[in-house]
């Protein structure tokens, strides 16, 4: 007797059909992977359907990609992984991306992370002390790639950019130099601090580092940039005071209004490979309020570029 065409072939990969609401229940069309291996015949809701691996469908994220219009092969462009990863984050909603991937798959789809992956926001939630810290990269270059452009569009009283070399900004954020040119114009204060090319701890830190694009020459990028940007009233350019620079070069602060990246220079280790916290200001004396101090008092002893 033959085997009817509707069921699945031993070995055979299947993909969910479709997504349907129907009587505050999802259901999927033709056959469900089960936790045995087996499948459940049309009709099987998704609350009893499971995955080989023991994890519940990820329905939530099957709806926002129909919604969306979106693929798997069209999402995993969008997000930057392989047709594979997204069907596996399809098939277990156990499963959970990496930070930046998550951050990528909510913008493609237009949803918020909650959504798609609720367990991380509950596990996200804090108290005390560690409140303000939004998230946190062992990497500089793992955090979303818009995160460095969101925060500049979004700021619109002050930007301090506390880095030491800061060149960068303008790969990271795209037409950089035309976006600080229309906050300046919007009346946003607009300032780097930056260290001194010649100084001592930058021809330190140059041996540590041992790079061919070496820290002197980082820093001379960052000056052509904002000499292409002059004259613009309102973009101020200070170097840190010799007295600073050790304090400076070992963290950078990053300001953005009440959003700031910090980056705590591991030894040895260029920018982007040390590690990236993101903070949002919500209270007085908190963690924002002890960087963003400390980039302020650099800034206070800073010396006017050109000086």
């Amino acid at each position: 007797m033959s085997t009817p065409a509707s069921r699945p072939r031993p070995g055979a990969v299947h993909a969910v059909a479709g997504v349907c609401l129907e009587k505050s229940r999802l259901t999927c069309g033709t056959y469900l992977p089960t936790v045995q291996g087996q499948f459940a015949p049309l009709g099987a809701t998704v609350e009893k359907a499971q995955t080989s691996a023991g994890g519940p469908l990820n329905t939530a994220l099957r709806t926002a990609m129909d919604a969306a219009g979106l693929s798997p092969r069209q999402l995993a462009v969008r997000t930057g992984v392989t047709s594979k990863t997204v069907e596996r984050w399809l098939a277990d909603a156990e499963l959970t991306p990496h930070a930046r991937n998550r951050d990528d798959a909510c913008r493609a789809l237009g949803v918020d992370e909650d959504m798609l992956w609720p367990k991380v926001v509950k596990d996200r939630i804090k108290s005390g002390g560690d409140l303000e810290i939004t998230q946190t990269y062992p990497y500089r270059s793992a955090a979303p790639s818009a995160l460095w452009a969101d925060l500049t569009e979004d700021a619109t009283q002050d930007i301090l950019l506390a880095g030491y070399t800061g060149y960068f900004l303008w790969s990271q954020v795209p037409r950089f130099s035309e976006v600080l040119s229309r906050k300046v114009q919007s009346g946003c204060r607009v300032r780097f601090l930056i260290g001194d090319p010649e100084g001592e701890v930058t021809r330190q830190r140059e041996v540590v580092e041992a790079t061919a694009l070496s820290v002197s020459t980082r820093i001379r990028i960052t000056l052509e940039h904002l000499a292409r940007l002059a004259p613009l009233e309102g973009l101020e350019a200070r170097y840190s005071a010799p007295e600073d620079a050790v304090n400076h070069v070992s963290l950078s602060v990053f300001r953005f209004d009440d959003d700031a990246l910090v980056t705590p220079h591991l030894a040895r280790l260029v920018g982007h490979d040390s590690p990236l916290l993101h903070l949002r200001r919500r209270s007085e004396g908190g963690m924002f309020d002890r960087f963003a101090e400390h980039a302020e008092e650099l800034w206070g002893r800073g010396l006017p570029i050109g000086n």
